[in-house]
């Protein structure tokens, strides 16, 4: 076994590796169990594409073919139906844990420099999670589906001055049909897993350079440290096996229905919403008034959503009291201020659908 090691060893450099993460190191405090979950998000990501290629030998993209080939592939094929559960509540688990870890970030204060790139890179990589979720979304071909993305889209298509080329660029024409599948196929197996991975590798090759960064409250004072190898990775490992048991509990008591096959024809059912991380913008838009000071309140709505998340991303370049390695109160107030309005909306949208 010694020899075998010892030949990976010196093609592979292994030893070197191991030398290199043994030298890392992380903050230990009462708010370490939020470094988790930047690789709980990793993990939940790799489970994405492993169980996406998986439904890929099964699935066919087109309006007479997506639906019944997703219900083959639950009714006939062994362990059919728990992977694509997997897939489906991962989806959901992936941008749930990218939320936490980025506001995690965020109440941290640990987007201060020199981590103003990390946290924009992972500002992106939120929004390409949450793009994976929209174009996966109508890929089943089923009801839900179907006016779902007919909804997200119209929202789109209400976005100033672009609006109507994107959701052209989207649709393949005026209306959700087969153009409109084929092209988000693409962009949810090609395109985004792609881009991803260009953002993902730039996102970790900034966090090895420059390390996991303490809470502002700990600047300046002596703070324990754990070796990133083996202790933390140990920890994170076990975390890791935990998320996997949870994923797959619901994938096996809980498994994704596939519901009713999509009918153009038909009106939507009431209620109809997007999935849970757009929810809250498209119930803040149920409550908009048609016209604000002269222009159309979606419009409108549409653009504060727009404001709102190009301050997000541009917050290691305006918090002042960060940069001076102090707790700046009105981010943090901003912060559960916005958290609270996502959760009041959300629970809005759920429990008064109508």
């Amino acid at each position: 076994m010694r020899r075998v090691i010892n030949w990976f060893d010196d093609r592979l450099h292994i030893s070197a590796l191991i030398d290199f993460l043994s030298h890392k190191s992380v903050p230990t405090h009462h708010h370490s169990i939020w470094y988790y979950f930047g690789g709980v998000s990793l993990l939940l990501f790799v489970v994405q594409i492993f169980t996406g290629l998986l439904l890929l030998f099964y699935y066919r993209p087109g309006p007479d073919s997506a639906f019944e080939s997703i219900q083959f592939l639950m009714a006939r094929v062994p362990f059919g139906w728990l992977v694509r559960s997997v897939h489906s509540w991962g989806a959901n688990l992936m941008v749930l844990a990218v939320f936490i870890h980025m506001f995690s970030v965020f109440f941290m204060k640990a987007y201060r420099p020199p981590n103003e790139l990390t946290w924009m890179s992972g500002f992106v990589l939120l929004g390409l999670s949450m793009a994976f979720g929209f174009s996966g979304y109508l890929l089943p071909w089923n009801e839900l589906a179907f006016f779902a993305t007919k909804v997200g889209t119209d929202i789109v298509g209400a976005v100033p001055v672009i609006g109507h080329w994107i959701l052209m660029l989207l649709r393949g024409g005026e209306d959700v049909s087969g153009t409109t599948i084929g092209r988000f196929f693409g962009i949810h197996v090609a395109l985004l897993p792609l881009f991803t991975g260009a953002v993902l590798f730039f996102h970790l090759a900034l966090i090895q350079r420059h390390g996991i960064t303490p809470p502002i409250s700990k600047v300046g004072q002596p703070s324990p440290s754990l070796p990133f190898y083996p202790n933390f990775m140990i920890r994170e490992t076990m975390v890791w096996l935990a998320v996997i048991g949870v994923l797959i509990t619901l994938s096996t008591f809980l498994p994704w229905e596939l519901g009713l096959k999509a009918d153009p024809f038909k009106p939507a059912p009431a209620g109809i919403h997007p999935e849970w991380y757009f929810t809250f913008m498209s119930q803040t838009l149920k409550y908009l008034p048609p016209s604000i000071l002269g222009f159309e309140g979606e419009q409108v709505g549409i653009i504060g959503f727009g404001v709102a998340g190009f301050l997000l991303f541009l917050t290691p370049l305006l918090d002042w009291q960060a940069k001076r390695g102090n707790d700046s109160r009105f981010f943090t107030a901003a912060g559960v201020f916005a958290l609270a309005y996502v959760a009041v909306l959300t629970s809005l949208a759920y429990l008064k659908p109508y």
